[in-house]
């Protein structure tokens, strides 16, 4: 099996529940039938939201290079990141090393253009601004539809990173899928992996995708195979 790297912390928790969804893709074997993983655990990278958003805080580009080169010295042969908002600084990480990295918004497209045509976003207001998933959607014909009011999404995001994800977030989260779907969403994106915490609490009957999900298969199957998934090509 392939050594595949992760640059982590972006939330702490966000990146152990990609770990557990790649152990579960695996279960029913022993130890040595699980996917080894090399996770760089950073949560000192500059935070996202201020660089994007109130645009006050340091780019997160150079330390999320610095975590890249330090994966792939350490053996990594593929790179994973679950934040969909760090993926604005794709771009960096990949010209900082020789070895792939892993798209996920590409895959995560791809999985979407297959399950509806309007997607509504539950994302950080950060992803919108970045503007991290407009090309791959446009490419594939995918239209967004966006909460009217994203303040109480950055509200959950932030409620999650300060280790609130119980019944209450997990309502909030439902509520504002509902309120997507009213607006004409034919599917739903969980793209934000702290929102990935509370995916557990969304209602029966809603079509979702969790980014952070097509992310763990795209893992799984190139530690296996050595096979990168078309949509990271």
């Amino acid at each position: 099996m392939k050594l595949v790297g992760v640059l982590g912390g972006m939330g702490p928790e966000a990146t152990v529940l990609l770990m557990q969804k790649v152990i579960a893709l695996r279960v029913g074997g022993g130890d040595g039938d699980h996917i080894p993983l090399l996770v760089h655990q950073n949560p000192q990278v500059p935070s996202r939201i201020a660089a994007l958003i109130e645009g006050t805080g340091e780019s997160p580009a150079p330390v999320l290079a610095e975590m890249a080169r330090a994966l792939e010295a350490g053996g990594a042969k593929a790179l994973a990141m679950p934040c969909n908002t760090a993926h604005a600084y794709g771009d960096a990480v990949q010209s900082a090393v020789a070895v792939p990295f892993f798209d996920m918004i590409a895959l995560s497209t791809a999985a979407l253009a297959a399950k509806g045509r309007r997607i509504g976003m539950l994302a950080s207001p950060a992803v919108h601004r970045a503007r991290v998933f407009d090309a791959a959607f446009a490419k594939a014909g995918l239209a967004m539809v966006l909460p009217e009011d994203e303040a109480p999404v950055l509200d959950l995001i932030r409620a999650v990173k300060a280790g609130r994800t119980g019944r209450a977030e997990g309502a909030a989260l439902a509520g504002l899928a509902e309120g997507l779907v009213a607006q004409g969403a034919d599917h739903i994106a969980i793209a934000c992996t702290e929102l990935s915490l509370l995916t557990p609490h969304l209602p029966e009957g809603l079509q979702w995708t969790d980014t952070l999900d097509c992310l763990a298969a795209a893992i799984v199957r190139f530690s296996l195979t050595g096979d990168l998934p078309a949509a990271s090509d």
